[in-house]
């Protein structure tokens, strides 16, 4: 039983909540009375409900982000109908921003807005050590000194340790003001003490973790603090670490190219936010990049390191078009990152980028994630094209099962042109992108090479290469295939593999919080 229960829906089981652990390790006096429970945003409603109230709690206290949105406002209709005297308490940022307008808002008791954990012990406290249910209903977090914050990695369980991503923060906020972020609101950034928080991910390794997730937004902010966290992990690589940060593109001075340099293959990433190539866009929301020295890093990271590039794109920001788009798409995948997350742009409460609305005809969604669903660039029909291009992109190029024979979707033109053409054709094969066996896949990329598109390729060149594929993905030719290329199908070891073949994506790769 516990007085407080916090509770989140994640979006995947192999995820866990920093957020809800920060707010359990800074409850004080009342942090004996609590407990976390998290669960996953597609479990039944009534069943998350059914689970709560077995914990016989007082106080609920519930994340809420665009991926549980809709869900937690289920709960919370439930939870209120079935146990009105138990109190809501919200927080996260979908409920920090516009919040007099939610339903979920108006169902719950209190809601925390921005930073949760001074203000939710407070609360918590006044109802349950004082008997006070304060009369403000709506409670402005504040910016809690960093320095005060207990830590919070000790909540993680041997079940988190052993199973999920564990999440890691070194220091939060943002400089820049970038109109489709929610991290444009922040207004500045705030580091917490180094050397506590090194000893914590000392503490955090000797217990087993090997997988971190920096939550960072701009981790190569400060270069000094930065190499000194990558020298860190550096002394314990080769326990087998795997680390995930997000950089500011622009920014690789020497001494952070010299740190990431020593890391071995597989134990590093880096999620780059370049979101558009085109000056104009980038001006256009605020978002300030120098994209000569954006060029000359990632060069730099794909040639001479051997960090895992994950690099973003957005599609339907103001007055970027079609043609605008795929340029920058061709650059990006000129430039070679390992994957190439094609994002739809939404529009995240309390964002800025609603001032565009009028004069670029924005139209959203007004259901969570609220993507874009046109514009007077992009009509509907052609960003939900874009759209199923970026699904398909992810499944066919993200996934690391076709590295060398996904460049034939485009070996007549560029690759935005060359793999919409490809996308339009799946599309039309098979009507979705979810649950498409890589078996047929494989045949659906082999019909396509060598009978669809516009310049064709020899059958047998397409199974070899397709072979190959196959083969470092899953160990062996397929007998398709191998009836055409005449090769056996029995599993080949790694070491029998194709020398010189370019590793599969590294299987340890974390997924994105939008995933």
């Amino acid at each position: 039983m516990a007085d407080i229960l916090l509770c989140s829906l994640n979006a995947k089981f192999a995820h866990s909540s920093l957020g809800l652990r920060y707010l359990y390790a800074n409850l004080g006096e009342v942090r004996a009375r609590a407990e976390i429970l998290e669960f996953i945003w597609n479990e039944r409603p009534c069943d998350l409900v059914e689970s709560i109230l077995r914990h016989e709690p007082k106080i609920v206290g519930l994340g809420v982000y665009i991926w549980n949105a809709v869900q937690t406002l289920e709960v919370v209709r439930i939870l209120k109908s079935v146990r009105p005297e138990v109190v809501v308490v919200l927080g996260g940022p979908e409920v920090s921003h516009e919040s007099e307008l939610q339903e979920i808002v108006a169902l719950a008791d209190y809601t925390v807005k921005g930073e949760g954990e001074v203000a939710l012990a407070s609360l918590a406290k006044s109802i349950l050590v004082d008997g006070q249910s304060p009369a403000v209903r709506i409670i402005e977090g504040g910016t809690p000194k960093l320095d005060d914050l207990v830590s919070p990695y000790a909540y993680y369980g041997d079940m988190d340790v052993e199973k999920r991503s564990i999440y890691v923060e070194a220091s939060r906020g943002c400089p820049f003001r970038c109109e489709f972020c929610l991290s444009s609101l922040d207004l500045a950034v705030r580091q917490f003490p180094l050397q506590p928080f090194l000893a914590d991910m000392k503490v955090l390794i000797d217990r087993g973790v090997r997988q971190f997730k920096f939550i960072d937004r701009t981790f190569n902010l400060s270069p000094r603090i930065s190499s000194a966290i990558l020298e860190f992990f550096l002394e314990h690589v080769e326990l087998g670490l795997f680390i995930h940060f997000e950089m500011v593109p622009d920014r690789l001075p020497r001494a952070l190219r010299e740190a990431v340099a020593k890391f071995p293959e597989g134990s590093i990433q880096f999620e780059i936010g370049i979101q558009t190539f085109d000056e104009g866009t980038s001006e256009r929301i605020s978002r300030v990049q120098d994209l000569e020295r954006l060029a000359d890093n990632m060069e730099f990271l794909t040639t001479q390191t051997h960090v895992h590039i994950h690099a973003d794109l957005i599609i339907g920001l103001p007055g970027e078009d079609m043609e605008s788009f795929a340029r920058g798409f061709d650059r990006l995948v000129g430039i070679g990152p390992h994957e190439v997350q094609v994002g739809i742009l939404k529009r995240l409460r309390g964002t800025a980028i609603i001032r565009h609305s009028e004069a670029y005809e924005m139209v959203y969604s007004a259901v969570p994630p609220y993507e874009i669903l046109q514009n007077n660039q992009l009509s509907f029909e052609t960003l939900s094209r874009l759209k199923r291009f970026a699904r398909s992109w992810d499944l066919v190029a993200n996934r690391g099962n076709f590295q060398e024979s996904c460049a034939l979707l485009w070996n007549d033109c560029g690759p935005f042109k060359g793999f919409l053409r490809f996308s339009d054709w799946l599309f039309e094969q098979v009507g979705h992108f979810t649950g498409i066996a890589l078996d047929r896949l494989v045949k659906l990329m082999l019909e396509y090479l060598t009978m669809v598109a516009p310049t064709p390729i020899e059958k047998l060149e397409a199974a070899q290469v397709l072979g190959r594929d196959y083969t470092r993905s899953r160990g062996r030719v397929p007998s398709f295939l191998a009836d055409i290329t005449g090769e056996s199908t029995r599993f080949r070891p790694v070491g029998e593999q194709q020398k010189g073949a370019t590793p599969k994506r590294q299987a340890r790769h974390l997924p994105t919080d939008s995933e």
